[in-house]
């Protein structure tokens, strides 16, 4: 009996002494959603692959192509290290220079330093079909003002198409 409330014994002091450090965790304050939607402008540049795929829909138009659009935007988790999770979801209508709409919505998932820095990745869907989109970039801060500047790729099966996106948008 004496050798069962031993074990006993050392099994309750190993135990205690193995889940001291999870208890001197602390737990992260929760963090409040923000919202930095806004207005996209910017330019689209499409390889031979992507012209072609969109002749063959009857859709000319030159290699350069503007962008219009709104970005959702939602920060959802801020660390103590300055590290946030964001979301967003890109909403654009390009060529319309040229005189055609060239729609594409991408869906992206990524992380944003203290410093603005950022990156992401999602799908993406045009008319010429679906790819996987990466995104980098940065944002400017002027007061509660905030200018992102993207570059994306998006690679598919028809050719590449690289974007640069410029907006605002205000911390609510």
């Amino acid at each position: 009996m004496w050798t069962v409330l031993r074990d006993a014994r050392r099994a309750l002091v190993l135990t205690v002494m193995l889940s001291t450090p999870a208890l001197s965790q602390t737990i992260p304050p929760v963090s409040k959603e923000i919202d930095l939607s806004g207005p996209r402008v910017g330019v689209t540049v499409l390889s031979d692959g992507v012209l072609n795929s969109l002749a063959n829909k009857s859709l000319r138009v030159r290699p350069l192509v503007t962008q219009f659009g709104w970005q959702f935007e939602k920060r959802l988790y801020g660390g103590n290290n300055g590290l946030t999770a964001v979301t967003e979801f890109v909403v654009l209508a390009g060529g319309l220079e040229q005189g055609v709409v060239l729609p594409s919505f991408s869906w992206l998932a990524g992380l944003r330093t203290r410093e603005g820095l950022e990156f992401g990745i999602g799908p993406n869907v045009t008319p010429v079909g679906t790819a996987l989109v990466f995104a980098a970039g940065t944002t400017f801060r002027s007061g509660a003002l905030n200018f992102p500047v993207n570059l994306a790729v998006a690679p598919s099966k028809s050719g590449v198409r690289v974007s640069l996106l410029a907006g605002f948008n205000l911390r609510r």
